[in-house]
């Protein structure tokens, strides 16, 4: 019986120290198996900063969190309309500034892709210099600066609509990304639409302006009972992912330490994030890191997420995104 006994815990022994080897390569010590081969490259497309798509490739380019999980990331910019075109066309067959709905929106057109992980939940508002606006319905027959070909400006539009109120009464002025901020400063618009960073740094610049609240927690939770709401991560075409399975937890390990990076040393990775002209729009960055409320820093894997993302198709459909619900 002894002799049975020492055996059987010398196979657990065996299995638990199997399983652990098994964890430590999937998670483990970062960059430990990395060093022993050359990094594998990747090429990684995301929005032109300011932009959440843009917050981490400085940070783990400089800290070198890629080389240290055996890929070298390589980084290419580009405004929204030419990443949706250029990712959907798999000219990159990796994005950095995946939305869940243009994705979906995707996936109903015969794009197959998988979002791998989320970065960022949905965080949006609308500023103003004008003491008439003051809530979504004093928007009508307005000018409304906005990136249009955004998710976060699909999700702004549902947000409405959700609260009565017609996006389609907005007079939209499209213009990218970069140039939410001018038109916000410069008061080129009634009202501009945007996200974080931008709109720290907006607020940093003109403190006298004002925000028109979304409502986003309470929209949501009455529309999906609440939790996370998916906004942005990072995805990845099909054909990629099967040729390439063994590179997707270095992606997400190297992107999970620089998220850790950043909220540990948010001072430091405030000039990282975004281009900040002086010592308060720093000193703004990074209380807006410290917060995380608008950051909405979220990095998980999209399996344990299945059900808010649904939820999110869901709201695509009811602002018109796509008829179908994506597979």
């Amino acid at each position: 019986m002894r002799t049975f006994a020492i055996s059987a815990l010398a196979a657990v022994a065996t299995t638990l120290a199997s399983l652990v080897a098994f964890v430590a390569a999937f998670l483990g010590t970062p960059g430990q198996s990395a060093r022993a081969a050359t990094p594998v490259p990747v090429t990684i497309v995301v929005f032109n900063p300011p932009s959440l798509g843009a917050v981490f490739p400085s940070v783990i380019k400089q800290q070198k969190f890629d080389i240290q999980n055996g890929v070298d990331i390589t980084f290419v910019e580009r405004p929204p309309d030419a990443y949706a075109a250029q990712f959907n066309s798999g000219e990159f067959q990796v994005g950095g500034s995946a939305s869940v709905l243009i994705l979906g929106l995707g996936a109903t057109r015969g794009i197959k892709t998988s979002y791998l992980f989320n970065l960022f939940d949905y965080w949006g508002t609308v500023v103003t210099s004008h003491p008439d606006i003051k809530t979504l319905a004093d928007l009508k027959d307005k000018q409304l600066a906005a990136a249009k070909g955004t998710t976060n400006y699909t999700m702004f539009a549902w947000l409405a609509k959700q609260q009565g109120v017609d996006p389609e009464s907005f007079q939209v002025v499209n213009t990218a990304t970069p140039g939410l901020v001018g038109y916000a400063v410069a008061q080129r618009a009634d009202a501009v639409q945007l996200w974080e960073p931008a709109y720290t740094i907006v607020k940093a610049q003109m403190p006298q302006i004002h925000t028109i609240d979304l409502n986003v927690a309470k929209v949501w939770k009455d529309f999906a009972g609440g939790g996370t709401l998916p906004y942005l991560g990072v995805a990845a075409h099909q054909d990629w992912i099967d040729q390439h399975r063994d590179l997707v937890a270095p992606l997400y390990r190297a992107y999970k330490q620089a998220a850790d990076w950043v909220m540990a040393n948010p001072a430091a990775a405030a000039p990282m994030i975004a281009s900040l002209k002086n010592d308060a729009e720093r000193d703004a960055i990074t209380a807006m890191i410290k917060d995380n409320t608008r950051l909405a820093l979220d990095l998980q894997p999209a399996g344990k997420i299945a059900k808010q993302i649904e939820a999110t198709y869901k709201a695509g459909m009811d602002v018109g995104l796509f008829k179908e619900m994506p597979p």
